[in-house]
């Protein structure tokens, strides 16, 4: 289903201010879009290499996907966040739970092993 662009600008300029940053808060620039000029060949383009499947751009034999700053080029987004995700993570489990989930080990064995490298925790390879 596709929502009709006019009548999501029209809900947009209803909101006050607050509920506005309200969103802005937990969706990040998303309303920026509204005022995106799509650039329609561009777009055709694109999607003749689109490759579904894979979810990237294939040209040939190369397999590409953009990051955000490139999207934000290509639709010519200067106010985005680059630095925001735009969606969020319904639960990210703890280090040592995915270690747990992985190794099929308890949570003492792993939590006993667990080591901070740098800014990383890990779990040394001699104990995997």
């Amino acid at each position: 289903m596709q929502n009709s662009l006019q009548e999501l600008k029209e809900i947009w300029d209803q909101w006050n201010d607050e509920t506005k940053q309200l969103f802005y808060s937990n969706y990040g620039d998303l309303p920026y879009l509204f005022d995106i000029k799509v650039d329609e060949q561009l777009f055709q383009t694109l999607a003749q290499y689109w490759n579904s499947a894979y979810s990237c751009f294939t040209f040939g034999k190369v397999d590409l996907v953009p990051t955000v700053e490139e999207y934000t080029a290509l639709l010519r987004c200067p106010r985005f966040q680059v630095d925001k995700a735009y969606s969020r993570a319904v639960y990210v489990p703890a280090f040592w739970k995915k270690l747990t989930n992985i190794t099929g080990m308890s949570e003492q064995w792993i939590t006993a092993r667990i080591k901070q490298k740098g800014e990383c925790k890990c779990i040394p390879w001699k104990n995997l």
